[in-house]
């Protein structure tokens, strides 16, 4: 059981259900990890060797609430994020949307559960 009285198993399924976002290799006890590659840098190389711009998300399940904080920036070649400025207007506008949307679905899950969790952003 994590802090909140949920299980672990229960949760990445409503996590899963959310779409392709859920990483759960880099999830641990009681923190997941999710990302999203919103725009393609570049589509020339093959697809394996193609650098995205977009987010991940760290989410930590305290007990009381569960603690969130967004980064932007690169996913690069060998498959690993860096955090780094969206200089284009337009790309950061797509990743901002790509994040936005996803947000309002992970807060409606989490507050369709029974007792239901809160989101709360870490400073």
């Amino acid at each position: 059981m994590l802090p909140s009285g949920y299980s672990k198993s229960q949760l990445m399924r409503n996590f899963t259900a959310l779409g392709p976002y859920i990483r759960e290799a880099q999830c641990k006890h009681d923190a997941f990890f999710f990302d999203c590659l919103a725009v393609c840098v570049n589509t020339k190389p093959a697809p394996e060797k193609r650098e995205f711009w977009g987010w991940w998300l760290t989410l930590e399940d305290t007990g009381k609430a569960f603690i969130y904080k967004y980064h932007y920036g690169l996913f690069d070649k060998q498959g690993h994020w860096r955090e780094e400025k969206i200089k284009d207007k337009a790309v950061m506008e797509q990743v901002e949307n790509a994040q936005q949307a996803f947000h309002v679905r992970l807060e409606k899950l989490l507050h369709s559960l029974d007792p239901a969790g809160s989101l709360v952003s870490r400073p």
